[in-house]
């Protein structure tokens, strides 16, 4: 007998798992369709012994100390600052665009945050309210750089104009007035030291932590006894699809192993504007490894079917409203908390996602 059935070993399973075996003292049985732990995280080393994420990168960064905290129980960290170069008009330029971009790119001698700021200014379209992914970037930036940076790369990651999608997906892109060529600006941005299958093996090795791994809970709900569950899958999975299909983006990945050391500058540079592929991922530059030889992985944006991973919901209106549909029946069962990116069809970051976990163990799970 099991207190809880947890569908999915990402992040939202794991996370919930741990917290309910090491602080309730309950039982706890994790089912996951494939054959390893780790969720869309899961990292292992290759043929040529180079460490890569089997399901594209995943940096993680945070402000959240809790977050870091709690994480930190279960690996030790290498520190490593994110960058990303972007390659345009035959050229390796920052991005988030900075300082450096606009001058390598225009030939301009901007010297100052305040120039940089004037310079926007004078570019960016007078939009006091973006309703769309288009209209928050040429509010920012004006329209020759959404045309060079934003417009190729969103096309190609959502096959989806930028005028038809959320404002939300662009508003996560940053811009800088400074030289600062991070990626991201977050108090903590590191990688587990010895890989995020670790940290997970870590995470669930606990006596009230049972795993099926090739199994798919509907094959095992009705004969293995449990109270209550915990599902990270696709909402609309769950229900049958009995309102339809929420869509997906999905991804397609080309890992080729190289004899250098390195076979770029950066850990990962986009193309917005050449080729099929959205961008190239170097893994040694993240995660530190020493090696003769690299991997570089390519990386295809493509819809989700179901023979491939589900990845990105797709953020538009119709598609909420549908979600929708899917809270309301989720709302009305007592003993199933639904949890995570496929089950809240939300464009979470890592740890958003463990946050949340975080906190659905604290406000429904640990009440007494």
């Amino acid at each position: 007998m099991f207190d809880f059935l947890i569908v999915g070993a990402g992040f939202s399973g794991a996370v919930l798992a741990e917290r309910i075996a090491s602080q309730l003292g309950k039982k706890v049985l994790v089912v996951d369709k494939r054959n390893h732990i780790g969720g869309n995280a899961y990292d292992y080393y290759n043929e040529a012994g180079i460490l890569i994420h089997k399901y594209g990168p995943h940096w993680f960064h945070t402000n959240d100390k809790g977050v870091f905290n709690y994480l930190s129980q279960f690996t030790k960290w290498r520190y490593h600052f994110h960058v990303v170069k972007t390659y345009v008009d035959g050229r390796l330029l920052p991005i988030p665009i900075n300082m450096d971009t606009l001058n390598s790119l225009y030939g301009l001698n901007l010297q100052s945050p305040e120039e940089v700021q004037a310079y926007f200014d004078k570019v960016k379209l007078p939009i006091s309210n973006p309703k769309n992914s288009e209209e928050v970037v040429v509010s920012q930036v004006g329209e020759d750089l959404y045309n060079k940076f934003f417009k190729g790369y969103t096309l190609k990651q959502w096959e989806i104009h930028p005028k038809d999608l959320a404002a939300s997906v662009t508003a996560r892109i940053p811009t800088r007035t400074n030289r600062d060529e991070r990626y991201f600006t977050d108090t903590y941005q590191c990688m587990p030291k010895d890989g995020y299958t670790v940290l997970f093996q870590n995470m669930l090795n606990h006596p009230n932590i049972s795993i099926l791994l090739n199994t798919d809970y509907k094959d095992i709900q009705t004969f293995i006894p449990f109270n209550k569950m915990i599902y990270t899958g696709p909402i609309d999975s769950f229900f049958d699809y009995k309102f339809g299909k929420l869509p997906y983006r999905s991804l397609k990945f080309e890992h080729e192993t190289h004899n250098k050391e390195y076979f770029q500058s950066v850990q990962q540079v986009n193309y917005p504007n050449d080729y099929d592929f959205t961008r190239i991922v170097e893994w040694k530059h993240a995660t530190g490894q020493q090696s003769s030889v690299t991997t570089i992985t390519r990386e295809y944006s493509i819809l989700a079917n179901d023979e491939t991973d589900k990845y990105y919901p797709i953020p538009m209106e119709e598609n909420h409203q549908l979600f929708n549909l899917y809270k309301k029946e989720a709302d009305k069962l007592g003993n199933v908390i639904f949890c995570g990116r496929l089950a809240d069809y939300k464009y979470y970051n890592m740890d958003q996602v463990i946050a949340r976990a975080l906190m659905i163990f604290e406000k429904q799970i640990n009440t007494k």
